[in-house]
């Protein structure tokens, strides 16, 4: 079980849009190696929350701390350069790419041609991607491959494998297992439980159950912008997680 000092601290934070409170005072945080369960019914506050984390919003109220120091208010650029990554669920991969280019969207690596016409330098950019996939045990049979002949599973794959190679220190992935085959969602899961026995920790957004209860270490119910339960998955079941989504078991009312 993860212990020590949180990665992630989200103190007190609140966020309005006109005259709806999104967040009333969320508190929440997350440890090196967790993964944590996100979850609610639609509207209770996760995708606001998770936007003020990544930089999307600003919070009104409250502070954002990442490794001991306060990041509220910068830019989403800023916080991906601090180590934090969001994987949505459209993954904001270049299909018409191959696996490499993806790996290295906007960071392209140059050479010289000729000493001094600038190239792309696919090889090396192919490289240190098998590199990546290998750390993560992730196999696709040519690096060549346009992202899109690969599965939806594979595609999640090269996602995590970008945020890992620039660094990630904490991943948030939204819905990864939607609209993915069984084998497939295996996969995901595994990469999931391959990221935390690596101490990056995972906040993990999802409405599949079944997902949550095998790797998920804790688990946090958001409800009308409150967080109403905050559990460890050993004292978690299905039946009290539901009761927390819908009211029924809520910390507070």
């Amino acid at each position: 079980m993860a212990t020590g000092v949180p990665l992630l601290r989200v103190s007190g934070v609140c966020k309005y849009f006109g005259g709806l409170t999104a967040l009333n005072r969320v508190d929440f945080e997350v440890l090196p190696g967790e993964v944590v369960a996100l979850l609610g019914d639609n509207g209770a506050g996760k995708s606001t929350l998770i936007k003020c984390i990544s930089g999307v919003y600003r919070p009104e109220e409250g502070t954002v701390f990442f490794q001991g120091q306060p990041i509220t208010g910068r830019s989403p650029s800023a916080i991906r350069e601090q180590g934090i990554e969001t994987i949505y669920q459209d993954l904001a991969l270049a299909e018409n790419l191959d696996v490499s280019a993806n790996v290295f969207l906007g960071k392209e690596r140059k050479k010289k041609l000729l000493g001094f016409i600038p190239v792309t330098d696919d090889a090396w950019m192919r490289h240190e991607a098998e590199k990546v996939l290998d750390r993560l045990d992730i196999h696709i049979p040519s690096l060549r491959q346009k992202l899109v002949n690969l599965s939806g599973g594979q595609r999640q794959a090269v996602a995590i494998a970008r945020a890992i190679y620039w660094n990630a220190r904490l991943v948030i992935m939204d819905e990864p297992t939607a609209a993915l085959g069984v084998p497939e969602q295996r996969k995901v899961l595994s990469l999931i439980q391959s990221l935390s026995a690596q101490q990056i920790p995972v906040i993990l957004i999802s409405h599949t159950m079944q997902d949550v209860m095998e790797v998920a270490t804790r688990i946090v119910v958001m409800r009308r912008g409150r967080v109403v339960a905050n559990l460890p998955r050993s004292a978690a079941t299905v039946d009290s997680i539901v009761k927390h989504i819908v009211g029924a078991g809520d910390m507070t009312d």
